[in-house]
């Protein structure tokens, strides 16, 4: 299978999961601010690594984000099969949901740079 289609394939199944998850999953223990941020598939399409970054204000702590990759995972037969519904293709790959922490990395980074670069350099910028 070429690059081009492998990735309109992770494309759109990052979009139609993200809107699964927000519109048509009922789960209590699935809270704060879900944003799947990437899909990777096998070559064989039978599995795909679906990166999910969780942000909360009340809290950042990593005990809730690995408590909502596992309510992810316990949904994610539901999930799989709202997803086959529509994706058209002949397999419905398995789902694995990981925690993707490169948003708040991103974010710590920046927070870092900032304490580095004075405010009047900020301004002539």
């Amino acid at each position: 299978m070429s690059e081009k289609r492998m990735g309109r394939i992770e494309e759109e199944m990052k979009r139609i999961i993200s809107d699964i998850i927000a519109y048509n999953l009922k789960n209590p223990n699935i809270k704060g601010l879900i944003s799947v941020t990437g899909v990777s598939l096998s070559n064989d399409l039978k599995y795909a690594n679906v990166f999910v970054s969780v942000f909360d204000k009340k809290s950042d702590d990593e005990q809730m984000q690995n408590e909502v990759i596992k309510a992810l995972n316990k949904s994610k037969g539901h999930i799989r099969t709202e997803l086959a519904h529509k994706l058209t293709l002949r397999y419905t790959p398995e789902l694995i949901f990981k925690l993707d922490n490169s948003i708040v990395y991103g974010s710590h980074i920046d927070e870092i740079l900032n304490q580095i670069i004075p405010n009047d350099k900020k301004d002539v910028e």
